[in-house]
């Protein structure tokens, strides 16, 4: 079979911050849903496998739907805030969706399914007040029966099946502390026990099945866990008449004949804040014989997560693993899952990223694991380094992220990670340009341009995972005097430097000696030198990998907006949002001295982007006013500083654009430039009838090259490829309002009425696009794959930002245009 046009390299996401949104299935797969997508990863490859897509709102609940016999799942349900639930079924080795159930008038918040010979009962809390019972058979869903629950709310529902009996059973945990029992009866779903001991709002609930009984765990805001054991009562039971054995209290209740019994097991205390997550050890089939081990993990707001268990001799249940967060700035864990063979444990934090511990051969030392990482909120921007060795990323969850591939020794398979934040702030991150490999300029919802450097710790680590050169990267002369990383005040945004001397000065005092001051005691920098062999974990990401903040650049009136670099290293231009004329204007920073050049004025509303052409003499500004502007570099003395002037624009009169212009791009040999817009049109321009770069030719104007491309949606991002295909054409990606990237061929023609410039080659399926807006597109800047060392030049890369979250790198395959 041959392989596609357009391949998936990596997708970087996280978990959305709900409780009931991560699940771990027997076949070893975890599903967890992120912004309006639900992902399937497999930890063992630390890879995501497929993403799909369908919700038209954020996911808020995802669960596989187990099966009895412990084999691989082949059905997945998720809720979302767009009020559906979407049932999903492998075939042909694929998730699709196979059945949507509508009904709720507010978003899901928990779903759980069980298998019914040739159905399954899904239930669904939503924030209706209303908790939904279905049944799936193939494609068709049917809403078996709604329960009301007044003002109340219910945070999360677990279905099983009761004891000796195939009769469905209900566990609901509310917002009135409580536990409601519901079994079905006559096909509907009555209640039959309330279970109270709670003393706040029940976050989770979930039931496990052992030796012919049901045991019911609860987890509340009150810091608690409460396992309850359900059973069938048999009529020889005899009564207990002596008083001097201790019982707990039966409540008893029965169905078509049969007496249930349930009574509180034990009262689990260990958390110091809200319990958001139980999760019980699934079972596995052992010498075909069906066992639950009794293993039961939760998690908290407190940051840590508790596997509890029965002691061997006593039956007590005890702590008898703990593991979590020391330190940082960040709030606890959602919810909590385990590997099927309790060899892992995952947890989900507040900001969406997950946690994984595993087990070194069963010794009971449990040691992080390398999981998968990626924004909490929109992907604003994006950069290749100049070597096309890794990516820089910065988002609206106010931070900026550095991902690479990782190339382990002696091991075929490479996969991408964040192996770096350089950058926490306190603002949403908006635009960022990289000046050198280790040098970038970033923006945000500020007034100020922060201009970072990398660390030596970050070099030596970079080398390290990716398998290069450390000699190599820190030859350069730019690399001497580098300092040992960087660390954030308590109550600053700076990034401060920490140099070796600093790091000898902090060494541990014992038993407090030496502590002459309050400062001495709580020290201001949290930075320890790091020594990778894999990428770090979420703890050393957020205190162990900034990078130090060398400059600050002040110029602009208002929030930043975007920035752009020159190939020479020697010039940033930076905007900000405007709605006047003279804010509008483009500020010019050399690079070397970060002092400001020039002052651009041109343009009457926000500059959306800015690109400079590959021979450095000229820079494009596209404009919210549906203009674009071209900037000449002057040509000074060797010692004057760089200096432009206007050379073309389009004004009102002249726009072909009708809407605002998103994004532009320049092919590599600098002789086009290509406008994308929210009018739905693409334009090539350059000097019409020439084979000359624009800005050569003074007597021609700079003219549109190409027919109008209508690409049918808000073209947001647009991108030319550095390389021509195989017929010399040239190679655009078009990003869209609606997520989706198509690939066109564009090549010089006389006759533009026809259309026949344009060529459209590829585009993205379902699971490939992203779901919201394409925020940013950036081909790599070196032909084959970043992380396929045998650099196979049919390959190119493109890297993708999307406001669903998501970064995206594609392969596509050029030597087939």
């Amino acid at each position: 079979m041959e392989a596609p046009v357009v391949d998936t390299c990596h997708v970087s996401c996280c978990a959305n911050p709900t409780p009931n949104v991560v699940s771990w299935g027997r076949g070893g797969l975890i599903a967890f849903g992120t912004c309006n997508s639900v992902v399937i990863y497999n930890p063992q490859e630390i890879k995501i496998v497929e993403v799909l897509n369908k919700h038209t709102g954020r996911v808020t609940a995802v669960q596989w739907v187990y099966k009895h016999d412990c084999s691989p799942e082949t059905q997945l349900v998720s809720g979302g805030s767009d009020n559906n639930l979407i049932v999903w079924e492998k075939q042909d080795g694929k998730f699709s969706a196979s059945a949507v159930c509508s009904g709720h008038s507010g978003p899901v918040c928990a779903v759980d399914a069980v298998s019914l010979s040739s159905q399954i009962l899904v239930a669904s809390a939503s924030s209706d007040s209303t908790v939904k019972l279905w049944t799936c058979i193939s494609d068709k869903a049917e809403c078996l029966q709604t329960l009301s629950f007044g003002s109340g709310f219910v945070m999360d529902v677990s279905l099983a099946l009761l004891p000796g009996s195939r009769v469905p059973v209900l566990a609901c945990g509310g917002d009135d502390s409580k536990v409601q029992l519901y079994v079905q009866n006559s096909e509907q779903f009555q209640r039959v026990m309330t279970l109270t001991g709670h003393e706040d709002w029940v976050r989770g609930v979930e039931w496990a099945v052992k030796d012919g009984e049901l045991l019911l765990a609860s987890c509340s805001q009150d810091c608690l866990i409460r396992v309850w054991r359900l059973f069938a009562k048999t009529a020889a039971e005899p009564e207990q008449q002596t008083d001097t054995v201790i019982r707990m209290k039966e409540n008893v209740f029965e169905v078509s004949g049969d007496v249930f019994a349930v009574t509180l097991e034990t009262v689990l205390a260990g958390h110091e804040n809200w319990v958001y997550g139980i999760h019980w050890q699934p079972p596995h089939i052992k010498g075909n014989i069906w066992e639950q081990p009794l293993k039961l993990l939760s998690a908290s707001m407190d940051k840590t997560m508790i596997l509890w268990g029965p002691e061997e001799d006593s039956g007590v249940w005890v702590e008898q693993v703990r593991v979590g967060e020391v330190g940082g700035n960040t709030l606890g864990f959602y919810g909590c899952q385990m590997s099927p063979d309790g060899a892992m444990i995952l947890a989900h934090a507040f900001h969406g990223a997950l946690h994984l511990w595993h087990d070194d051969n069963s010794q009971g030392v449990w040691r992080p694991a390398v999981v998968v990482s990626g924004h909490f909120n929109a992907v604003q921007d994006l950069s290749w380094d100049p070597e096309g060795e890794f990516i820089i990323t910065v988002g609206s969850d106010q931070t900026t992220r550095l991902f690479t591939p990782w190339k382990r020794k002696g091991c075929s398979q490479v996969t991408w990670h964040e192996i770096s934040r350089p950058q926490i702030h306190g603002y949403d991150m908006q635009c960022l340009t990289m000046v050198g490999r280790f040098q970038f300029v970033s923006g945000a919802d500020e007034k100020v341009l922060r201009v970072f450097r990398a660390p030596r710790n970050f070099v030596e680590n970079f080398a390290s995972i990716s398998c290069a050169s450390l000699e190599k990267l820190l030859g350069s002369s730019e690399n001497v005097d580098l300092p040992e990383g960087a660390s954030t005040p308590a109550l600053g945004l700076s990034n401060k430097a920490v140099f070796q001397g600093d790091l000898t000065s902090k060494c541990p005092q014992k038993d407090g000696e030496g502590l002459d001051s309050v400062s001495d005691q709580y020290k201001e920098s949290y930075f320890q030198p790091l020594k990778l062999t894999e990428p770090p974990t979420e703890d050393d990401l957020l205190q162990n990998t900034l990078w130090p903040e060398v400059q600050k650049l002040y110029g602009h009136g208002f929030e930043m907006f975007c920035l752009a670099s020159d190939s020479s290293r020697t010039v940033v231009a930076s905007a900000c949002k405007a709605s006047k004329a003279e804010h509008a204007a483009i500020l010019l920073w050399s690079s070397t001295s970060w002092k400001p050049l020039q002052s651009l004025s041109c343009h009457s509303l926000t500059v959306t982007q800015m690109a400079f052409s590959p021979n450095g003499c000229l820079l494009l500004a596209v404009s919210r006013d549906r203009t674009w502007s071209l900037w000449k570099r002057e040509n000074p003395g060797p010692d004057s500083a760089p200096s432009f002037s206007l050379y073309a624009n389009t004004s009102k009169d002249t726009a072909v654009h009708t809407r605002i212009i998103w994004s532009c791009d320049w092919s590599s040999d600098s002789k086009y430039f290509a406008t994308s817009s929210r009018d739905k049109k693409v334009i090539i321009w350059g000097h019409l009838d020439s084979e000359d770069c624009v800005g050569n030719r003074d007597d021609a104007g700079v003219n549109p090259c190409s027919s109008v491309l209508d690409v049918g949606d808000s073209a947001t991002a647009v991108s030319i490829c550095p390389f021509l295909c195989s017929d010399q054409s040239y190679l655009l990606a078009v990003g869209l309002e609606n997520g989706k990237i198509l690939l066109y061929k564009w090549r010089p023609m006389e006759d533009l009425a026809s259309g026949a410039d344009w060529s459209k080659c590829g585009e993205t399926d379902s699971s490939q696009s992203h779901t919201l807006v394409v925020k940013r597109l950036r081909w790599r800047p070196r032909q084959g794959r970043a992380e396929d060392e045998s650099q196979d030049q049919s390959w190119v890369q493109l890297a993708s930002a999307g406001a669903d979250h998501a970064v995206k790198i594609f392969n596509v395959r050029i030597s087939s245009f």
